[in-house]
């Protein structure tokens, strides 16, 4: 089966799991102007793995097709869940070709949930190819896009004592004076992960550096 045929089996699946009494209270929660169709994102994202297994789905080469059919026709946000699901698989994961698909989506979603889903595709890939992938979140630290910006800032999360640090400075440097919620958030979550291994880094950081109210209470919340 072709991507258009793909997608639209993922499509079928996820109204098949559908709870309508779900989806208003979903779509208001997440302030979404894109509806809801009342599946769990828990769901949407196993909807998507089990399709694209029994499709024969294992690489970029036969997933991207798939996301970018789901991802840009969605009516529903779940269909989104599903696309980004299929960038997590085994074999898809880590691949250097998946980043043109994700600063699309990173792009076009424009909101945290989207957004915070995205990032977790970054620690494979600073595995994979960690020049190319550090050189990346450098330049994506001053787009004028904050949620590009966001992803930068919190693109090792879950990389524990692997997190390289000077990457992580340099894409927080930029962003210090950010007036904005979201990347002050991000700067304070990225340094409260890395205190969990690192607390004497993060401390040495936070009194070397002028932070932002939100960002210090983030970074500080369990030191």
């Amino acid at each position: 089966m072709g991507g258009l045929d793909v997608a639209a089996d993922i499509r079928t699946a996820l109204r098949a799991a559908a709870v309508p009494e779900r989806a208003a209270g979903q779509q208001a929660y997440m302030k979404s102007h894109m509806p809801f169709l009342g599946v769990t994102v828990p769901d949407a994202r196993r909807i998507a793995r089990s399709r694209a297994t029994a499709h024969g789905i294992r690489d970029a080469a036969s997933a991207l097709p798939v996301a970018r059919v789901l991802w840009d026709d969605a009516t529903h946000r779940e269909e989104r869940y599903a696309a980004m699901a299929l960038l997590a698989l085994r074999g898809v994961e880590g691949d250097p070709g998946i980043v043109p698909t994700l600063e699309h989506m990173v792009r076009t979603g424009r909101w945290w949930d989207f957004t915070d889903e995205l990032a977790h595709r970054f620690p494979p890939l600073l595995e994979s190819d960690p020049a190319r992938t550090g050189a990346l979140l450098r330049t994506w630290s001053t787009d004028a896009d904050l949620w590009i910006r966001r992803v930068a800032i919190i693109a090792q999360l879950g990389r524990k004592d692997a997190v390289d640090r000077v990457l992580l400075e340099d894409v927080m440097a930029p962003n210090l004076d950010d007036a904005d919620f979201f990347i002050r958030k991000a700067i304070g979550w990225a340094l409260r992960e890395l205190a969990r291994v690192d607390p004497d880094w993060v401390r040495a950081y936070v009194a070397s550096h002028e932070l932002s109210p939100v960002s210090r209470r983030e970074a500080l919340k369990h030191l």
